[in-house]
């Protein structure tokens, strides 16, 4: 795998989950899109590991399962339509070693549709309690637009609340960049 990591948001992101997971894994792309990030998630965990990616746009579904499909990564992840609220559904507690989120619109989409900050403080939530010790997550956050700051701000207000005994959160900003510059987040669950 290229380790050529782009300095933004989701280069950072990938350059942070490829440092923790290792082949066999069991990953979560909680907000599949494109299916660009259940791709790199499944050539990290090798044959031996699994990927589950979640999406609520059907659109996105499809996209992610054709573009598994003509990586010849399909075997390796199951892509369902739901909402990232609902990640508890699909795996049990302390199972996940990573969980990626991009939060915001599906990019390319109808950016009319987009996560809101009711059901993905609620998925950050469920995700913290899917994740295993020594388990990685990160949020992208994607804002401005019709989506606005709410979700942005929601997420980034619940950040303080998350018990410092058992996580670590980095919080990243590009202080000389302009506009609506997406914001990484870093977890590691630590007991």
């Amino acid at each position: 795998m290229e380790n050529n990591f782009p300095l933004n948001a989701l280069g950072l992101s990938h350059q942070f989950m490829a440092a923790h997971i290792r082949e066999g894994a069991f990953c979560i792309d909680a907000t599949a899109g494109k299916g660009r990030d259940t791709l790199f998630l499944c050539r990290l965990v090798g044959e031996s590991g699994r990927v589950l990616a979640l999406d609520i746009q059907s659109d996105a579904v499809a996209q992610t399962a054709a573009l598994l499909t003509g990586e010849g990564m399909a075997h390796r992840a199951q892509v369902v339509q739901d909402c990232h609220s609902r990640l508890g559904d699909y795996a049990a507690p302390c199972s996940a070693d990573g969980i990626m989120f991009n939060f915001g619109w599906l990019p390319g989409g109808d950016h009319n549709t987009f996560s809101h900050a009711d059901t993905s403080v609620a998925a950050v939530r469920a995700a913290l309690d899917i994740l295993k010790v020594g388990g990685v997550m990160t949020l992208c956050l994607y804002y401005g637009r019709q989506n606005g700051t709410t979700e942005r701000d929601a997420i980034l207000d619940f950040l303080p609340t998350i018990d410092n005994r058992r996580f670590t959160v980095i919080r990243g900003d590009f202080a000389n960049r302009t506009g609506d510059v997406p914001i990484p987040v870093f977890i590691i669950k630590e007991a």
